[in-house]
């Protein structure tokens, strides 16, 4: 198959030639350029920028031409000159009949691209933002039957891989998808686009285990953002680690996942800390920053919240993360509407933008918009059914709705995907109890978790519901356990301080949660919110 050769020069996932790395970064950056994959060449230069410069005689020579690219070279680059213009359709037209792999790629690119700007314009033009998934694009099916065809007949390269990829997935073939997808690493498997969309397929670990992926370097980097994408942070963490020891210390890309890590795992203190180091680095830079901003929104930081606002504006305000920075802004200053304003001005520039539809979602709830905010988080879900914020907004939706086995659904779906976070659990704990299942709560504790930190979350439970005696008997068996015995004892004496109290207001007192003992160092307790006060959960 074309571009083979480009997998069997990769060698195994070592990272002991970080030179030979930095060749191969180079050499797919400018690859994707040439074919107009933006995001693909600047995580790539990213990368290679992380690593130390090369000398003269160790630059990688530019891409060998063949007979094909000589004779399609001129309409090659008229068309790339009309492609970076955004005349999609016109760059299309002059590629027709083009042999090259380069010029058949961005031939059926630029059609691809010309069918979504369509859409995304018909989107702008004639529907509110809850509506888009109803729009289409019209030249989806075209270009499978042409790929479907080059594919069968062993034409398509890496690049070709991927862009097949990319119209399966539209369509809604994932396990199509997928299989184009591992097929498209496995030929090229420096195009970290690829693996990226790969990522966004993957639903759990299982169907991690069952991908035959490639054994090559970028492998390690696919699996710590995928235990990320999972909420397995601390497998995510040492992924990264290790990646830093290896040499790439300097990767702001590293360093922006492993803030998002922290922000996934509600470690406040250590996430600010990092996104903080990563403005002084590279302080133009615009990925991320709106989930830097959903931190400050937690810690209430208003004048930090303000300048980050401000800054991005000066950067560039028609960025789908400025508008969310933005609306981040207004919704702590409670400005509902000009919050939803801006989230929704995101969803224009973006329809797929996951954190727009949730933090939309959130902002109709504090409006009290039950019907929009349920078809946000919807809309959410439909973009990453990862995403357990849209799930548990559902939840509270319901909850707010009083149509307790509907919340039971939904909550039950958010503790599938965070099922060491406390707040989960204690929204099935309740919603359970509504429903006069007392013995089914307990059991979908237990069924999840380690028996010790049952007891432990149980216990907080009862705390909070004012069932001292339950709460006592479970902190008791809490201190049987070496991981939970110090909080078992301290949940005991402020259950004796409230006694001798005279059963004073239990939410005097914060009843912290905890995670697993392996992730917990110097994590910020958390605590269950009501539905309607979303200023302590991160956006």
């Amino acid at each position: 198959m074309a571009a083979a050769g480009v997998a069997a020069g990769l060698g195994s996932s070592d990272f002991s030639d970080l030179r030979e790395i930095k060749k191969q970064l180079l050499s797919v950056a400018e690859r994707s350029r040439e074919r107009g994959l933006q995001h693909s060449g600047k995580w790539a230069s990213e990368l290679a920028f992380a690593l130390d410069p090369l000398p003269l005689s160790e630059l990688p020579p530019p891409p060998a031409l063949t007979e094909e690219d000589a004779r399609d070279l001129d309409a090659y680059t008229l068309a790339k000159s009309y492609f970076d213009l955004k005349e999609y359709d016109r760059a299309a037209y002059f590629l027709r009949g083009c042999k090259s792999q380069k010029a058949y790629f961005l031939y059926m690119y630029s059609r691809y691209l010309s069918g979504e700007k369509k859409k995304d314009d018909e989107t702008v033009d004639s529907l509110g933002p809850l509506e888009k998934g109803q729009v289409k694009n019209e030249a989806l099916r075209e270009l499978r039957v042409e790929l479907s065809k080059k594919h069968k007949a062993r034409e398509l390269d890496g690049f070709g891989l991927y862009l097949y990829g990319v119209v399966l997935r539209k369509l809604d073939l994932v396990k199509e998808a997928i299989d184009v997808f591992v097929e498209a690493a496995h030929v090229l498997p420096l195009h970290w686009g690829a693996w990226l969309e790969l990522c966004n397929l993957i639903t759990d670990k299982e169907m991690l285990k069952f991908l035959s992926l490639p054994d090559t370097w970028m492998k390690e980097f696919f699996l710590a953002h995928i235990y990320t994408e999972l909420q397995l942070i601390e497998e995510a963490l040492q992924k990264y680690q290790s990646l830093i020891d290896a040499g790439f210390s300097k990767s702001t890309y590293i360093i922006s996942q492993i803030a998002v890590a922290y922000h996934n795992i509600r470690d406040i203190d250590k996430a600010l800390s990092i996104f903080n180091e990563l403005r002084k680095q590279d302080p133009y830079r615009i990925e991320n920053m709106d989930t830097f901003s959903n931190l400050l929104y937690v810690r209430s930081m208003k004048p930090e919240l303000s300048y980050l606002a401000h800054n991005l504006c000066e950067i560039d305000k028609y960025r789908v993360e400025t508008c969310c920075v933005i609306g981040n802004y207004y919704s702590l200053r409670s400005q509902h509407e000009k919050a939803a304003l801006y989230f929704q001005r995101a969803l224009k520039l973006n329809p797929r933008y996951l954190g727009a539809w949730t933090l939309m979602g959130h902002e109709y709830m504090e409006m009290k918009n039950t019907s929009a905010a349920i078809q946000a988080y919807r809309h959410a879900i439909e973009v990453n059914k990862r995403d357990y914020r849209a799930w548990y907004g559902l939840g509270q939706t319901y909850e707010i709705l009083k149509m307790p086995f509907y919340c039971l659904y939904y909550y039950r779906r958010a503790h599938q995907l965070r099922p060491n976070d406390s707040r989960m659990l204690v929204a099935l704990g309740e919603c359970y109890e509504k429903l006069n299942q007392l013995v089914e709560a307990k059991k979908e504790i237990v069924e999840h978790l380690e028996v010790s930190t049952a007891f432990r979350y149980l216990a907080q439970y009862y705390f909070k519901c004012k069932l001292w005696d339950e709460a006592s008997a479970c902190a008791q068996k809490c201190c049987a356990f070496n991981d939970t015995r110090e909080e078992g004892k301290a949940l005991l004496r402020q259950i004796l301080q409230l006694r001798n109290q005279g059963e004073t207001s239990s939410t005097d007192i914060a009843a912290p949660f905890f995670l697993p003992a392996s992730l917990s160092a110097n994590n910020t307790p958390t605590r269950r919110v009501s539905p309607l006060n979303l200023s302590s959960v991160t956006p």
